[in-house]
């Protein structure tokens, strides 16, 4: 008993500590009378250990009384971009592959056990970052995901 506890209270702590995105816009999708609608927002965050590249990811926020009180669990469904807005240099933990599966962004989609995540991987032999965006459960998560890649390439320079 005492470690489901610790367990529900250190997930609990995870859930509260996430990355922070600015809200772009929102476009509404059901219209409720009571509470807010159903809508998709498309929110912007930067990755926090790699400078110069931003990920945009749109997805589905539930409306309604429920939601309005935040109580109501969000769907599953998300879309990432992610783009190089500048001179990219990687750290010595990303360029060893020590910080594969890195999570860079979360975002609390339900009251408690509910997460979309954005995970980092970076790809040496083609010189790409990698951002994978999920939803999971504590008990199960979804299969529904969306990727995106940024090619590392010096700023400004010609493609070849």
């Amino acid at each position: 008993m005492k470690y489901k506890a610790l367990t529900l209270a250190a997930l609990l702590m995870g859930v509260s500590i996430g990355l922070h995105a600015e809200e772009i816009g929102s476009v509404d999708t059901v219209f409720k009378w009571l509470g807010p609608d159903h809508k998709i927002v498309v929110e912007a965050f930067d990755d926090p250990d790699v400078q110069n590249v931003t990920c945009y990811i749109s997805r589905a926020k539930t409306g309604g009384i429920k939601g309005g009180l935040g109580l109501a669990e969000d769907t599953s469904d998300a879309a990432i971009s992610c783009q190089q807005v500048g001179p990219i240099t990687l750290s010595d933990k990303i360029k060893s592959g020590k910080a594969q599966g890195e999570v860079v962004f979360r975002k609390r989609t339900s009251l408690v056990f509910k997460k979309l995540q954005v995970v980092r991987f970076y790809d040496m032999k083609r010189n790409a970052l990698i951002y994978l965006t999920y939803s999971d459960k504590v008990v199960e998560g979804s299969p529904k995901n969306a990727l995106s890649a940024v090619p590392i390439m010096p700023w400004n320079s010609p493609q070849q």
